[in-house]
């Protein structure tokens, strides 16, 4: 009987050594910056999929999400990154962080929404958020303004103080819309534009929402934000409109990456196709049209028909690799009307 009980201790003990009894063996660290009211329907579709992987999730910004990952580079707490800017993503995979894997169903995603530079992918997108301009149809007229369709408009003397926009180092959404600019001027005219912008900006947000949560309260007329929260809001019955600027919207794709570990778990592997199965893409399509794969869905009203035309030809290559130059550039100018940090 004792030998029985040694054997199976040592049995037990041998499986606890491997992980194959671990208590966190089916847990993984997923490192976010997709919305919060996005994740309160993708996460039940998942733990109803996979009721066996315990999903620890870290949401925030773009910026504090990558901030957060370029950090702990040394000693990496995610397992995957699930729904984070693409230009982030290219930025850590230079510093080696990104571990290859092509999940399953990685031949429907659409060419220039995943890594084709290597033979394992680095990086998988699922969907892109795009530029929107946000306008409050009380606040609006109120001050005698009528609602910008362009970014020529926007530095018009009659915007001064009425507009808000994310802070590009710490938003995406932010970001993506100083990429656009500087891609579509070229940059000697573009941060002559933002300069101008600049003089009619009343404040810089944290987080690329925020502009469009602060039109729908009427706490300013106007915000540049991403389309979809602008359509968020006013489907929740707030008075406000969205338009997307004639020249182009700018536009960020959000994707997935595996972490480079010493010990990568199978099942961020698993939570990785998932995250582009047909079943994510329908979820994600249902309020982002422009999603990686042929998935097919009418446009949400206001969108155009065909979604793609609103977007500029975005350089995402170029974006990573002058993020921080950009970043560094806009700091020095115009980070003095940035939002307190909370």
């Amino acid at each position: 009987m004792i030998r029985k009980y040694l054997t199976l201790l040592v049995a037990t003990m041998m499986l606890l050594a491997t992980g194959a009894l671990s208590a966190t063996a089916a847990e993984i660290t997923v490192y976010t910056a997709l919305e919060d009211d996005e994740l309160a329907v993708y996460i039940p579709a998942f733990e109803k999929k996979h009721p066996n992987i315990k999903l620890n999730l870290i949401r925030d910004s773009t910026g504090i999400i990558t901030a957060k990952l370029l950090a702990e580079k040394d000693n990496p707490v995610a397992d995957v990154v699930w729904g984070t800017a693409a230009t982030s993503l290219l930025v850590a995979n230079e510093m080696g962080m990104l571990a290859g894997y092509s999940p399953k169903g990685i031949e429907k995603v659409r060419q220039g929404m995943k890594d084709t530079r290597n033979q394992e992918a680095r990086w998988v997108g699922i969907k892109a958020y795009v530029t929107g301009i946000v306008g409050n149809t009380i606040e609006m007229p109120a001050k005698k303004l009528t609602m910008p369709q362009s970014y020529a408009d926007l530095i018009k003397p009659e915007y001064r103080g009425a507009l808000v926009m994310p802070n590009p180092a710490s938003s995406g959404t932010g970001f993506l819309t100083v990429s656009a600019i500087l891609q579509l001027m070229g940059e000697e005219e573009g941060w002559r534009y933002l300069d101008k912008l600049h003089q009619n900006i009343a404040m810089y947000t944290h987080s690329g929402s925020a502009p469009a949560k602060m039109a729908g309260k009427g706490e300013f007329p106007i915000g540049l934000s991403f389309a979809y929260r602008g359509f968020k809001q006013r489907d929740s019955g707030e008075p406000v409109t969205v338009a997307f600027p004639t020249e182009g919207s700018g536009y960020e794709v959000e994707a997935n990456a595996l972490i480079r570990k010493p010990r990568i778990k199978p099942e961020a592997k698993t939570f990785l196709d998932w995250a582009i199965s047909d079943e994510a893409m329908a979820m994600y399509a249902r309020v982002y049209p422009i999603v990686a794969t042929d998935i097919r869905v009418g446009a949400p009203k206001g969108w155009p028909t065909d979604p793609m035309s609103v977007l500029i030809n975005n350089d995402l290559e170029w974006a990573a690799k002058n993020r921080q130059r950009i970043l560094n550039e806009w700091t020095r100018r115009y980070d003095g009307k940035s939002q307190p940090r909370g």
